[in-house]
């Protein structure tokens, strides 16, 4: 077995892993609530770069339930470098359970710093990022950077929870940091030329003019709430926050909601890899 995971990695590190569907389902131990993934790889020559976690697990008598999607690019050592550290370093800050948003808002910091002090191993590459995490149920704290976003439904609307951080946005910033912002080379803003987002983990080129700076926003769970999506831009990039809303609110299977955003953006002529989480409260 562990030959056979050896040669597995090697594949993918090397862009020829397997393009089956990561998917995959779970349950509160608490509560109803219910979380399913599916993850599609795109049309790009490159190995898959996207990744997640959806998981709930209990600490110090309450119970979380962690999300989040990881948008690799140049690579995608740095999204599975945030999958295996970022939850881990935000929940081992001291003030977490105090101070929720500082909390998060540091270990974000702590975590682009780890990155690229380790850039000669994780590469030049970086990565957007969307975290949820769910507390007892009833608190749901949501941080991203880049334009991997978070969308919750409360009796059928949809409400977006996350921002995305596009360089033609924040083009004032980045040029008071000696960047610029340009469509050339491409069809969209690109940060020095480069980059499709203005935030992100890792990018050590462009970090004197990139920002991992996350915004954070807590939401409560109540009984208007029907269900959460987080998915990367290949979803967003052909659908709408209702539209995304609209065809799933009907499937009560997270896992299946999930799987069905995923088809419906290819069917749309996404190419980009397409990853989606759906949480449902009810």
């Amino acid at each position: 077995m562990a030959g056979k995971e050896l040669l597995h990695k090697m594949k993918v590190k090397a862009g020829f892993g397997s393009s089956a569907p990561d998917t995959g389902k779970g349950k509160s131990k608490m509560s109803n609530i219910t979380h399913g993934f599916h993850l599609v790889k795109g049309k790009s020559n490159h190995a898959m770069e996207d990744c997640q976690v959806s998981e709930f697990k209990k600490m110090e008598g309450h119970e979380l339930g962690l999300f989040a999607i990881f948008d690799g690019h140049l690579g995608h050592d740095v999204a599975n470098y945030l999958k295996d550290n970022l939850f881990a370093n935000i929940l081992k800050e001291n003030d977490f359970w105090t101070e929720t948003e500082s909390a998060i808002r540091r270990a974000y910091r702590t975590t682009d710093s780890d990155i690229l002090d380790q850039a000669a191993f994780l590469g030049k590459g970086g990565s957007t990022a969307v975290t949820a995490i769910l507390i007892n149920g009833q608190k749901l704290v949501v941080a991203n950077v880049g334009d991997s976003r978070a969308v919750i439904c409360k009796n059928g609307v949809a409400k977006q929870l996350s921002v995305d951080h596009e360089p033609s946005k924040e083009k004032r910033i980045i040029e008071r940091k000696g960047g610029f912002v340009s469509n050339i080379p491409g069809d969209v803003p690109r940060v020095d030329g480069q980059l499709a987002v203005a935030r992100a983990f890792g990018d050590k080129s462009l970090k004197m003019h990139l920002s991992s700076e996350p915004d954070v926003i807590v939401e409560m769970v109540g009984d208007d709430s029907d269900f959460i999506i987080l998915a990367s831009d290949g979803l967003w990039k052909v659908m709408s926050n209702q539209e995304a809303v609209d065809s799933i609110k009907h499937i009560k299977d997270a896992q299946s909601a999930a799987k069905h955003l995923t088809e419906e953006a290819l069917c749309r002529k996404s190419k980009d890899d397409i990853s989606c989480i759906v949480v449902k409260f009810r």
